[in-house]
């Protein structure tokens, strides 16, 4: 069985602090002793990654998040191979393409057809099959026009739209992207990540750096995020996205002198399905058939209500309700709130009950899991309930899928057919 695309263990990625007491010694315990690290005092050694674990899976996105300084893009380097960690081990599997640093491996005097084939055949490829692949990179990027004019004429949006096709046109096992997208135009980022999306059906394995949460959560299997150089958390993207949100805030909130104090609500085998502040909190939630009943089983045609009993415990102004739908696979059957259907919140105080009337539910026969939560407009959470309630659609028809799509059928003449009564 073969192994992982990437495997990391224990990256560790120190620097060396610079001084004028120590710049001699530093350089002649390097050149001469071989004894940097040892030499250095422990506060002269800066740690940009401490002990970095993970796997990443054939066919997987993980995305990497943290605050500038994390160690985010020295990992990627290290992936790409620009960079040799201090200590630990990497094993990567296939051919890697990275799209990291703007203009990065580009030679700004010569124009940008040749660099195509400078960067191809560094990363692998040969002359004839840049050549095929030329007219692609080039239409890719829109840079028809300027593809012959020296690099260090483009800008900075011409540099990351031709690195990023060059990076997704040789054909690559793996794909590093650091945040470059976001010096892309408003036409091009969605042509980037519809790429992305290609090669997420194309079972390409990817590694994403970004700040744009947003899109991280979107195109994510698995969310990585890096706090001090060290994995501060790992796992689905909505709830390390939530933490993550969450631990910005406290700051800032320490920032302005004012911390809340919270109480420990949960038992810690639960934190992994409920997270959030609890400035507002969720509680007592039920499926409800047409007569008010409580019931879990359902027909695909049959009315369903979500109801949930909601506790602020300031007065708050910023506030969203939100439900998902998931399959036991953890597959998104459908997800909304009241931010996207343009609700807009205006207080909520001390108790309240919220109810989500559904016509039908109109899904496949099978068993079902609830998302339910509230948070802010920015997306920081006061109360997120992952996979905790269940319920299942009894069907009699075994169509597949998650949704069942209205329609009907039609025959010509010549087709004899015959509709079946009910069983």
């Amino acid at each position: 069985m073969s192994m992982n695309p990437v495997i990391a263990n224990d990256i560790k990625k120190f620097y060396k602090k610079y001084s004028q007491k120590h710049r001699f010694l530093t350089l002649k315990s390097a050149l001469v002793k071989r004894t940097l690290f040892s030499d250095l005092k422990k506060d002269e050694v800066f740690a940009a990654l401490n002990g970095v674990s993970f796997e990443v899976e054939r066919g997987k996105t993980v995305s990497i998040i943290g605050e500038n300084g994390s160690g985010k893009s020295t990992l990627l380097k290290i992936l790409a191979g620009i960079s040799k960690p201090t200590s630990g081990e990497l094993l990567t599997q296939g051919r890697i393409s990275a799209m990291i640093e703007l203009g990065a491996g580009f030679h700004p005097e010569i124009s940008g057809r040749e660099n195509i084939f400078i960067n191809g055949i560094i990363l692998g490829l040969t002359k004839k099959k840049i050549q095929e692949k030329f007219d692609d990179i080039v239409r890719f990027a829109e840079l028809e026009d300027f593809i012959d004019n020296p690099v260090k004429s483009y800008s900075s949006g011409m540099y990351m739209k031709l690195g990023f096709s060059i990076a997704v046109n040789v054909d690559p096992d793996i794909l590093l992207i650091d945040e470059v997208l976001a010096v892309g135009d408003a036409s091009f980022v969605p042509k980037c990540l519809d790429k992305i999306n290609e090669f997420k059906r194309q079972g390409k394995t990817i590694i994403f750096v970004s700040h744009d949460l947003s899109t991280v959560e979107r195109i994510s299997d698995e969310v990585i995020w890096l706090k001090h150089g060290m994995i501060e958390m790992k796992g689905y993207p909505k709830r390390v996205i939530d933490s993550y949100l969450e631990y910005i805030g406290n700051r800032e909130e320490e920032k302005a002198g004012i911390k809340h104090q919270k109480e420990e609500k949960e038992a810690e085998e639960n934190r992994e399905n409920r997270w959030g502040s609890k400035e507002i909190e969720i509680s007592d939630v039920k499926l409800l058939d047409k007569d008010g009943k409580e019931k879990y089983v359902y027909e695909p045609d049959e009315p369903v209500t979500l109801e949930f009993d909601v506790l602020a415990h300031d007065l708050e102004e910023d506030f969203v309700f939100g439900i998902g739908i998931m399959s036991t696979e953890g597959v998104s059957c459908y997800g909304t709130n009241t931010g996207i259907e343009e609700y807009k919140s205006v207080q909520i105080s001390e108790k309240g009950k919220v109810k989500v009337h559904f016509p039908c539910m109109n899904l496949v026969n099978g068993s079902y899991y609830l998302d339910i939560a509230v948070h802010k407009q920015d997306g920081y959470p006061f109360d997120y309930h992952h996979f905790q309630y269940s319920f299942k659609i009894a069907s009699r028809i075994q169509d597949i899928g998650i949704t069942r799509v209205p329609h009907r059928w039609e025959f010509s003449e010549n087709i004899r057919i015959e509709k079946l009564p009910p069983r």
